[in-house]
C-alpha cells in the first residue's frame, strides 16, 4: 500500500494579502517622517510643527480662541493647550479676555511671536517645496488635491 506524501512546503510563503510596506498609514507615516526631518533642518528656529502651526494660523486669522485654534489646525484639546502654553511661557502668545464672552479667552500673537512667524514663513514655504520636489507640477497638484479628499 502507497503512502500518500505530501508536498514539501516551499521555502517562501505565497504573498501575504497584508504586505505592511504597501499599506497608506505606513507610506503616510514614511512620508510625515520626511517632511518632519526637512522641517527640523529648515525651519530656522526653535519651533515644532505644530507650534508652527499655531503662529501660521494666528498670523492667518487673529485673535482666536484656544478651542477654535485648535478645530483649525487639527489639533485636540490637550494638544492645542501644551502648545499655546508653552508659545505663552516663550512669550510668543498671549491671552486675553473675549470682549464679547468673558469666559472665553482669545489666544493671540505677541509682538515677539508676529515677529518670529514673519521671519520663519519664507522657510516654511521652502519645507514644503523641498517635500513635494520629487514630484513635477501637475504630480503635486494631483497629490494635494488626493490628500484633500482624504482629509
Amino acid at each position: 500500500m502507497a503512502r500518500s506524501v505530501s508536498p514539501k512546503r516551499s521555502a517562501r510563503p505565497s504573498k501575504a494579502p497584508y504586505v505592511l510596506e504597501e499599506q497608506v498609514g505606513f507610506i503616510l507615516r514614511q512620508v510625515w517622517q520626511r517632511h518632519a526631518a526637512i522641517f527640523a533642518k529648515e525651519i530656522g528656529i526653535n519651533l515644532t510643527p505644530t507650534q508652527w502651526a499655531a503662529l501660521a494660523k494666528l498670523t492667518e486669522t487673529g485673535p482666536c480662541s484656544q478651542n477654535q485654534l485648535g478645530r483649525l489646525t487639527a489639533m485636540d484639546v490637550a494638544t492645542i493647550k501644551g502648545v499655546i502654553d508653552r508659545l505663552t511661557a516663550r512669550g510668543l502668545t498671549e491671552t486675553s479676555p473675549d470682549p464679547a464672552d468673558g469666559r472665553r479667552l482669545l489666544v493671540s500673537l505677541t509682538r515677539a511671536g508676529q515677529q518670529m512667524a514673519d521671519k520663519a514663513m519664507p522657510n516654511a514655504l521652502a519645507i514644503t517645496r523641498e517635500t513635494l520636489a520629487p514630484l513635477d507640477a501637475k504630480e503635486r497638484e494631483t497629490l494635494m488635491a488626493l490628500l484633500g479628499k482624504l482629509r
